[in-house]
């Protein structure tokens, strides 16, 4: 199974492109699954179709769903939001609702990351004979629970704008640290200290289910990071337009996708003004676009850039969707790994050892450097990543850094 991910600004199109990508899959017959994981939803109203949590078949081959992060957010960690709000609630009077209290932005975003693992693993899939057959209602009730024919071949996935998505994408790691190293100290302490601590202090104490709904929650963690860093399974795709404002943030949102260790293998420039149009009173644009069109073929490089013209009609419905994705992709099939480079290498220069991280765009003075035991702190901007340093590092220490040609070498 390949999964798609399709990110950039507000509003260039990752919808439509998502949208059309899903199409085309399914017209070349691959089984597909496109999902949105924007809580402003418009999925929907790309395809045609009102569409809910459960998946429901659009045409032959094609399903959509659009994530609910809230009912997502509670399957993943209802016990413990339940034990936080006992605990919040424990001595309050009045004040704020606990509810309040507990909304952590992000993590309801997080949580949706989990259906993706659930149906590349096949666990959305449990129970269905297969996909073919029945209404779209008959479908969108039964949901597309596990069809035992063939596997899905791709999921499509429609992301949040850039911030949200990056706030999306560094989550597992992070929140997953956090897990790993708080449980077992907190579970111990519980059971040694816990029926004293709620007696003197009338605090009510974790139960096993809520040590236990973490700790499945932290394997979780751990299995959707190493699927996301699966560049074989997973690609992103930056969808932009031709706009210095949006390619500004396309670079920045490379950058940081590369800092996490993702897999950028397009860039999809959407909205492309037909020269044609541009004429009369657009005139001055024309010089405008052909110098944006120039600056991301020079700075994107061996990446992939595939191009999309604004279209005379909106792009909805099946029929209008098939057609984009024919432009846009050509010959080529969507499905392919279409850039696969490496973002992080160890060089060895004498006795001492380089390593060096691929980040793209980034200015020399916005970077950071903090060596801290095992680890290696990175920081661009206000993004921040933590590299455990690999065994053949282990012990040495940092002896300087330099960054050129977008690569940051850090030497041994």
């Amino acid at each position: 199974m390949r999964i798609l991910f399709y990110t950039g600004k507000g509003g260039v199109g990752k919808t439509s492109v998502a949208a059309a990508t899903a199409c085309r899959l399914a017209a070349q017959g691959k089984k597909v699954l496109v999902m949105s994981t924007d809580q402003a939803h418009s999925l929907g109203d790309a395809i045609g179709v009102e569409l809910a949590e459960e998946p429901l078949q659009i045409q032959e081959n094609l399903y959509a769903l659009e994530i609910d992060v809230v009912s997502e957010s509670e399957r993943a960690w209802g016990k413990l939001q339940g034990y936080l709000k006992e605990l919040l609630t424990s001595h309050a009077q009045n004040g704020l609702e606990a509810e309040e209290l507990l909304v952590f932005p992000g993590l309801e975003e997080l949580f949706s990351l989990f259906k993706i693992l659930d149906y590349y693993e096949g666990k959305g899939m449990q129970g269905q004979e297969d996909f073919t057959g029945g209404t779209p209602q008959q479908l969108n009730r039964d949901g597309l629970q596990g069809h035992k024919g063939a596997a899905l071949d791709a999921l499509v996935v429609d992301c949040a704008p850039t911030g949200e998505t990056l706030s999306l994408l560094k989550f597992p790691e992070q929140f997953g640290n956090l897990m790993r190293t708080f449980l077992p100290v907190e579970r111990r302490v519980v059971k040694v200290a816990g029926p004293v601590v709620e007696k003197i202090a009338k605090l009510p104490m974790p139960k096993d289910d809520v040590f236990e709904e973490l700790t499945l929650l932290v394997d979780k963690l751990e299995r959707l990071q190493r699927l996301m860093n699966d560049q074989s399974a997973v690609s992103l795709r930056i969808v932009t337009t031709p706009e210095q404002i949006v390619i500004r943030e396309a670079k920045h949102n490379f950058t940081c996708l590369h800092l996490y260790g993702y897999q950028v293998d397009a860039v999809i420039v959407n909205r492309i003004y037909p020269r044609h149009a541009l004429e009369g009173y657009f005139q001055a644009w024309i010089a405008g676009q052909e110098e944006s069109m120039q600056e991301l073929r020079e700075s994107f490089g061996g990446i992939p850039l595939f191009t999309l013209e604004l279209q005379s009609h909106e792009l909805q419905g099946i029929d209008a969707l098939e057609r984009a994705a024919g432009l846009l992709y050509g010959e080529k099939d969507p499905m392919d790994l279409f850039f696969a480079g490496r973002m992080m290498k160890i060089e060895k220069q004498g006795e001492k050892s380089v390593l060096r991280l691929w980040l793209p765009f980034a200015e020399k003075e916005e970077i950071n450097l903090e060596a801290s035991g095992r680890e290696l702190i990175v920081t661009v901007r206000n993004e921040k990543r933590r590299f455990i340093l690999p065994d053949t590092l282990k012990g040495k220490e940092v002896s300087g850094a330099g960054f050129w040609d977008g690569w940051l070498a850090v030497r041994f």
